[in-house]
């Protein structure tokens, strides 16, 4: 039996089209229309949408340290990560120019709504004593960068085969044009700022 191109398939319409996320569908039906009323848009281009979500992870100078955060990330992320290397030699840190020094991933699309949903729903209310993200994190673009100590907080990680705590800086970077657009942007996809 003849295996059919892919062109013929997609024209059959055979092709089974992935679920949109969550969040995104919440943000076309509700938070779409609240941005454009409370910022008075003339067109749905201009508000604010989420483009990426950046997180990276550094680790110690050992090589397994590589290989386990690396696993650790792909399993958090769903996404292979990228190692990052040192860009100078720094003798009191023992660093040499070139040296892997931590992994980072980069989702955009449908896997960075899925992550954020993840973040927001499971992760942030697994913290010891969460009263609330801080409001002081944007940096004037309307992007927001938030810190975890440890990888433990994500459902991925299963408690009885990790072997350090490794920490996670996470970036949500939106196209908004001021902290005020972003944070009514995050704050209406679920993210939880406090107000003070």
């Amino acid at each position: 039996m003849a295996r059919k191109s892919t062109k013929s398939i997609a024209a059959a319409g055979e092709v089974n089209k992935l679920p949109l996320p969550r969040l995104k569908k919440i943000y076309r039906e509700t938070v779409l229309p609240k941005l454009m009323e409370e910022f008075k848009f003339s067109s749905v281009m201009e508000a604010p949408k989420l483009e990426k979500v950046v997180v990276n992870m550094a680790f110690g100078s050992e090589d397994k340290d590589l290989d386990k955060s690396m696993e650790d990330m792909a399993a958090i992320t769903g996404q292979k990560p990228v190692p990052t290397v040192a860009r100078k030699s720094i003798s009191n840190f023992k660093l040499r120019e070139g040296m892997k020094v931590g992994c980072r991933v980069t989702l955009r699309g449908d896997r960075a709504y899925d992550f954020l949903d993840k973040l927001c729903m499971v992760a942030l209310p697994k913290l010891r004593d969460f009263q609330g993200l801080s409001p002081k994190s944007f940096d004037g673009r309307g992007n927001y960068s938030v810190g975890l100590k440890e990888q433990l907080v994500f459902p991925e990680i299963d408690y009885d085969s990790f072997d350090k705590i490794r920490g996670m800086d996470i970036t949500i970077c939106t196209s908004a044009k001021n902290d005020e657009e972003g944070r009514s942007l995050l704050k209406q996809l679920g993210l939880p700022l406090r107000d003070k």
